[in-house]
């Protein structure tokens, strides 16, 4: 009977030991010879062989053979619950567990010598050689049925086990430890491959790194306008590929692979802080090896040759019994400081990082004001109409033509310059425009708020201003465009009313020019604060921060926090404050629109038409104070202060009670009370 139940405990039924309807291994009932006592412990016995064939069946599917060639991250055409996808730390698994199932096999034979030696040794002997693994296999068990029933794949298989190995009974965690650093094997490896030679080792999409779909490749529209132009039989279609300048220039512009983190194959003992660096650097990495533009200088390793003793690094923490965050963290961290300062030597130093972040400041940011008035004069007439197929190509002469004004000295830069109308008939780039911005476009609005400047960003400098940094400088540059235009629109009716300076002013001429005067006061203002209070300082305080470094991430950061810190103080991150000056803006345009249209002695219409402008610019520049002053003492919030100490200088948008526009002419104040950007 012992040898037929040591067979039994190795997953094999007999005569004695039969297998139920359920699959389990069970001592046939009723047998005379043994006591019902006896019987239960026998069950319990042929419970743990029934667990062995089980762990068998598994390791002889996922782990003693090659792994299947079938689709990456699929599972079997049967597709049934508890169906493992095969891969590498499905195998690594399997092996782990055939190799805490040594054990067991050992203590087999250990018991088979003691039976051979004494025949007569009672079952409870086998049950007290074999009680380490009634603890175990139950809680190997339930690991394996987590796996099947969650479908287990990849990195995610190593949260299931971590998970699974946090048990109070030290034996089962110490096993467990043992299948969970057979996995780590693999993870280590795949992330030493990414981190010291930029490759992504993962054919079954297991690891928690992935590459993503390219954002600089653009699709074109499926449909394209055909329509006769009349311009020589030109057709649309023509012109379009006309206007399209550079754009299937592939040699020129190259298409850069994105990688992404995937927070599903994360292991929650892997931080994402700690994510992010093994992505950051696996990246450089890459980019260093694989771009043909690295020069001799360049060429030397981004590791500085350590690949060897970071491999070692790896190794010995693979040999590891269990995971030990701090040291992975400090590995990593080591990694990432030898590639941050090669960034940094190649951002900085080889690539002059300051000169782009001038280039970026003049264009985005408005340093360069001349050019900005040069554009404005040439695409005025242009731009005021609802975009149209000719537009951007138009447009773009227009803004070549200002360039060339203005930048003579700069002929390669402002090659690389673009204007585009995003969302108009005229670009071949998708629209990533909202339902809302179309209807814009269809009911008639100025191509002003559709326009978007375009820069080409040279190698290596595309890793620190990628696609999204340039959008958010796009959405600057609209705004302080917006600002610019109204202001010179101000500036140009100030120019009128001095060259008829000498005749007698009418009540409607007093009222006007008042409100010009106050409209003036209140956009040269916050064109000040803008450009110096925000622009230039936070500006200051970034240069600091990339001179007191040597790291490129720190860079990155700064860089990120002076983008953030621009749209907050531009108020295009406080909707309350964006709407109200968005308005305050819109008022002085529609001002500018009607005195232009004016001819003569204005008709009732003309003059309704400036009372109701009036009202609105004073409500609007009431509701700005009120919510300046709301919150100008709180620390949260120091620009907010800083524009309302701009625009209230002299107390006399207080003493106004807190509104602008005003029709007194007594409430004018003297011309030494204004400030000079407003004394004409």
């Amino acid at each position: 009977m012992l040898h037929e139940l040591l067979i039994a405990l190795n997953g094999c039924p007999g005569s004695m030991f039969v297998e139920d309807s359920a699959g389990n291994i069970k001592v046939v009932p009723n047998l005379p010879f043994i006591h019902p006592t006896e019987t239960e412990l026998l069950n319990r016995l042929c419970k743990l062989g029934s667990l062995y064939r089980k762990f068998q069946q598994f390791i002889r599917k996922h782990g003693h053979h090659p792994v299947p060639l079938t689709t990456p991250g699929t599972i079997d055409s049967a597709d049934k619950v508890g169906q493992i996808t095969d891969g590498l730390y499905v195998k690594a698994f399997a092996n782990g567990l055939d190799m805490i199932l040594d054990g067991y096999r050992e203590s087999l034979i250990e018991v088979e010598q003691d039976i051979l030696a004494d025949p007569h040794l009672p079952a409870s002997y086998l049950q007290s050689k074999l009680e380490y693994f009634q603890s175990l296999f139950p809680a190997v068990n339930n690991m394996i049925e987590a796996l099947q029933v969650r479908q287990a794949h990849g990195c995610y298989l190593l949260e299931v086990i971590h998970s699974s190995s946090n048990s109070g009974i030290p034996s089962v965690k110490h096993q467990l430890h043992k299948i969970l650093k057979v996995c780590h094997c693999v993870m280590y490896k795949q992330i030493s491959a990414w981190m010291l030679h930029g490759m992504l080792l993962d054919t079954h999409h297991e690891f928690f790194i992935h590459k993503t779909k390219s954002p600089n490749k653009t699709v074109p529209t499926s449909q394209e306008d055909d329509d006769d132009l009349g311009l020589a039989g030109v057709t649309a279609k023509q012109l379009q590929k006309v206007m399209q300048l550079n754009e299937n220039d592939s040699d020129m512009v190259a298409s850069y692979e994105r990688f992404a983190l995937r927070p599903d194959m994360l292991p929650s003992y892997i931080p994402p802080r700690v994510a992010n660096k093994i992505l950051f650097v696996g990246e450089s990495v890459q980019m260093f090896k694989n771009d043909s533009r690295i020069t001799l200088k360049q060429s030397d390793s981004i590791l500085k040759n350590k690949e060897n003793n970071f491999a070692k690094q790896f190794h010995r923490l693979s040999e590891m019994e269990e995971f030990s965050l701090m040291t992975f963290e400090e590995i990593v961290d080591e990694i990432r400081a030898c590639v941050a300062e090669r960034l940094w030597k190649l951002v900085v130093e080889e690539s002059d990082v300051f000169a782009e972040l001038r280039i970026l400041k003049d264009f985005y940011l408005l340093g360069r004001g001349e050019l900005f008035l040069a554009f404005i004069d040439c695409a005025k007439k242009l731009l005021n109409q609802p975009p149209s197929v000719t537009t951007q190509h138009d447009v773009h002469s227009a803004f070549q033509q200002a360039a060339r004004s203005v930048m003579q000295e700069d002929e390669n830069l402002f090659q690389k310059l673009q204007i585009v109308i995003e969302g108009g008939s005229a670009t071949k780039v998708p629209s990533t425009k909202t339902k809302s911005d179309k209807k814009s476009i269809d009911r008639g609005e100025s191509a002003w708020n559709f326009t978007k400047l375009i820069y080409t960003v040279d190698w290596p400098l595309h890793i620190l201003f990628t696609n999204q940094c340039l959008d958010r400088y796009n959405k600057l540059w609209r705004f302080l465009l917006l600002v610019k235009r109204i202001q010179l629109d101000l500036q140009n009716l100030w120019a009128g009313q001095m060259y008829k300076k000498q005749e007698k002013l009418t009540a409607f001429d007093r009222d006007k020019w008042h409100v010009r005067t106050h409209m003036a006061f209140l956009v040269d203002n916050l064109q000040y604060y803008l450009q110096v209070d925000v622009i230039e300082s936070q500006y200051s305080i970034l240069v600091d921060k990339i001179n007191n470094t040597r790291d490129f991430e720190a860079i990155r950061l700064a860089h990120d926090y002076f983008l953030t810190s621009l749209m907050s103080q531009s108020f295009l991150l406080m909707k309350p404050v964006h709407q109200c000056l968005t308005e305050i803006l819109e008022g002085c345009h529609s001002f500018c629109v009607l005195v232009n249209s004016i001819d003569g002695a204005p008709d009732q219409q003309e003059s309704d038409r400036l009372k109701t402008i009036t009202e609105n610019f004073r409500l609007q520049s009431g509701l700005l104070f009120k919510i300046l002053s709301s919150v100008r003492s709180h620390q949260s919030s120091p620009h907010l202060a800083q524009l309302l100490l701009r625009i209230d200088f002299n107390k006399y948008f207080t003493q106004a009670g807190g509104q602008l526009g005003g029709t007194v002419v007594a409430e004018v104040p003297a011309s030494n009370h204004l400030p000079s950007s407003s004394r004409r």
